[in-house]
């Protein structure tokens, strides 16, 4: 059952097969400018020395005044990177792979503000590139000076709910394989079209405001991807290999999505009240996907920002 929740205004959509959010990176170190420094868990590589100088071909940066409450961000195989009213902060997010309580210092623009973005990577351009492409953007066109450190947080493991493993009615393997599929698109075509409510979505994640659709997804982003409602860190430990579809209803404790700016969504597309006897996102995730969050404690890395800037128009 998916919740109306995920038709609403305030949407985030990653369509990509292969999207920014499934990159598996482990560390940042000093990029060429020397503003990011620091290594840990969750956050994007610095290792490789063409992460150091990736940049886009092209890129172009514009303030979105359209009070739309809705977030799109899509990275289809031909490396063109576009966001379509995306906050700085849930940029930062993605290009550092961090969640909402790791980034600290962050002025309150970076939420409120909305920008439109489109990038075009070199042809050839390796996945593994996207975010230290996004970073250096960052540096580039919103001045970005940040440091990287380690602060002990109650973080959460994600882990299989029942004893003999078996998994939840709305958790299973992926039935396409969106790696291949990412393959076969790449050189062309545009990203696959986002699913209509209520409808499993192929390749990609869909998050509304209580919903959340996926198709090819590893547990370990699903991990990620929790860490942003459950405000902590998610580590995942569920022993899950490779990639899954599921679909995922609950009540959330308030209205609105992590990341995007508080308060009401445009007007005549608020979201439905939600229902104070629904299940919540715990309760959802054990009876639905047959997982649970098992409360731990643990160093958690986190990006402090020294500066930002509003970026200049192009």
């Amino acid at each position: 059952m998916t919740r109306p929740g995920l038709a609403a205004a305030a949407l985030i959509v990653f369509l990509a097969p292969v999207a920014l959010g499934t990159l598996n990176i482990s560390r940042v170190s000093a990029d060429q400018q020397g503003v990011i420094q620091g290594s840990g868990q969750g956050q994007g590589s610095g290792t490789d020395p063409a992460s150091k100088t990736a940049t886009f071909e092209v890129a172009s940066v514009k303030p979105n005044k359209s009070g739309d409450g809705r977030v799109m961000m899509a990275l289809p195989p031909t490396g063109r990177i576009t966001a379509t009213n995306i906050p700085a902060r849930l940029l930062l997010q993605q290009a550092f792979q961090v969640q909402p309580f790791q980034i600290i210092g962050a002025p309150n623009w970076t939420t409120s503000d909305r920008f439109d973005i489109v990038a075009k990577a070199p042809d050839g351009t390796a996945p593994e590139l996207y975010r230290p492409m996004i970073r250096n953007l960052l540096v580039d066109r919103f001045k970005l000076k940040a440091h990287m450190e380690t602060r002990e947080m109650p973080t959460y493991a994600l882990v299989v709910a029942r004893a003999d493993g078996k998994l939840g009615p709305n958790l299973a393997p992926a039935k396409v394989d969106c790696e291949a599929l990412a393959r076969g698109r790449r050189g062309g075509g545009p990203p696959p079209a986002p699913p209509q409510p209520g409808q499993p979505i192929e390749c990609g994640f869909m998050v509304g405001i209580g919903a959340m659709n996926a198709g090819g997804m590893a547990m370990a982003d699903l991990a990620r991807s929790l860490s942003q409602f459950v405000n902590r860190f998610v580590i995942d430990k569920t022993g899950l290999n490779g990639r899954y579809d599921f679909q995922l209803s609950y009540t959330p404790e308030g209205r609105g999505l992590p990341g995007l700016p508080p308060g009401a969504p445009p007007v005549g597309a608020e979201p439905a009240a939600a229902d104070p006897n629904g299940a919540s996102l715990f309760t959802a995730l054990q009876e639905q996907l047959g997982l649970k969050l098992d409360s731990q404690k643990g160093p958690v890395d986190v990006l402090v920002i020294d500066s930002i800037e509003q970026p200049t128009e192009d």
